[in-house]
């Protein structure tokens, strides 16, 4: 999709006609000039474009042509596909050429650069159609580890490395540190915790000794008390949900682990990532997985019961956490934020990349909200609030 970012002006070229197999015979005037995209050129005339190639009629026209992708998931053989095309190429209005490089301007993030308009570097925290940064919520010193918005509630909660929970008033976006007289605490937990999950009136703990926690909501004595401990992991448990009567493990160990609510039992291991398994969502009959081994699978039960793997999507970087939503028009969108401090949206089941959101560290923490809004929290401490709309956002297409 990024056809610059990617191949640079060559590929884009050869992709317009130029570039075959025998001597180029096309004119000069067909390239664009590279100090011009750097801000450089002083040469008049310059005998290269100073502007960007258009995006070929035939190639807009066959990208039309295609459908867009279901509101609802049809089975395990649509996954990474857009009619017949399985090649990556687009399906949607949302797949147009990137006229500018696919990079965060750093002077423009310190207020310096100079270029403007004509600066081949972004100079915006996202890219593509669709979606909106509404405001930045400012406060927590170190990384942003957790965000929760209730089901009803005009508070959202962070929480982050600082040690801190913020309460964000959702009218003023205005935040205070939480306090209470009342010490609740979780007897059971060695070492670190990694992710929480609730199902089956059991809240449930990751470890970093391997082992999972649970405890049982006690309301005669308002508090919780230890209900189990499943072991079966070696290393830390890094993510956790439930779904479909079952809850799903994620560890360093590289594996995903399936138990049964009811007995607490392992039912299943799942050994096909190659990495660390960073996040795990629930989607209607599926499970999707992340890895940083560059990787989020797609995961249907057969017929027996078990899972197996229906579709994998490669990334360039290790994927850290996976976020799904409707957009504007309630078509699903997977939010996939990896190590390079970029999340990138993908129109489901095609996988067809529609847009990005970029930030100074890594984005750890996206949270969904009413009214097509949403939620980032990265490595500065910085909340972001972003809002879906059906009008164009952005002209960097």
């Amino acid at each position: 999709m990024d056809l610059d970012a990617h191949g640079g002006n060559k590929r884009v070229f050869q992709r317009l006609g130029g570039g075959g197999g025998g001597p180029s015979t096309v004119d000069t005037r067909q390239k664009v000039c590279y100090h011009w995209r750097a801000g450089k050129c002083n040469r008049f005339p310059c005998p290269y474009l100073h502007r960007e190639l258009p995006f070929p009629a035939a190639a807009a026209a066959a990208a039309s042509s295609n459908g867009a992708p279901t509101k609802r998931f049809t089975g395990g053989s649509t996954w990474g596909r857009v009619g017949n095309n399985n090649n990556g190429s687009s399906s949607s209005n949302h797949n147009r050429v990137i006229r500018k490089t696919d990079k965060v301007c750093s002077y423009w993030i310190q207020g310096k650069c100079g270029y403007g308009d004509k600066c081949k570097f972004l100079h915006s925290w996202s890219l593509g159609d669709g979606f909106r940064l509404l405001t930045q919520l400012e406060g927590h010193q170190k990384s942003v580890s957790g965000i929760a918005l209730p089901s009803g509630s005009d508070k959202l909660y962070t929480g982050s490395k600082d040690e801190t929970v913020r309460v964000w008033d959702c009218a003023s976006g205005q935040a205070w540190n939480t306090q209470t007289n009342t010490d609740l605490s979780l007897t059971g937990p060695v070492g670190h915790v990694y992710a929480l999950a609730v199902g089956n009136d059991l809240l449930f703990a990751g470890t970093q000794d391997g082992a999972i926690l649970a405890w049982k909501f006690n309301a005669a004595t308002n508090g919780f008390e230890p209900a189990a401990s499943l072991a079966g992991h070696n290393m830390s448990v890094v993510s956790l949900v439930v779904g479909a009567n079952r809850l799903y493990s994620g560890s360093m160990d590289h594996s995903i682990r399936v138990w049964n609510l009811e007995n607490l039992q392992c039912i299943q291991i799942l050994t096909e990532h190659t990495s660390v398994v960073m996040s795990l969502l629930c989607w209607e009959q599926f499970l999707l997985s992340c890895s940083l081994d560059q990787t989020i699978k797609v995961w249907v039960a057969t017929e027996s019961g078990n899972l197996e793997v229906t579709y994998t999507h490669e990334e360039e970087h290790g994927v850290l956490t996976l976020c799904g939503m409707p957009d504007s028009e309630a078509k699903p969108v997977l939010l996939s934020a990896c190590n390079d401090n970029a999340v990138r949206f993908y129109d489901l089941p095609a996988f067809t990349e529609r847009g990005k959101i970029f930030a100074k560290q890594e984005i750890r923490s996206i949270q969904l909200g009413p009214g097509g809004l949403f939620f980032t929290g990265d490595g500065t401490g910085q909340v972001k609030v972003w809002q879906w709309s059906k009008e164009p956002t952005s002209a960097s297409f």
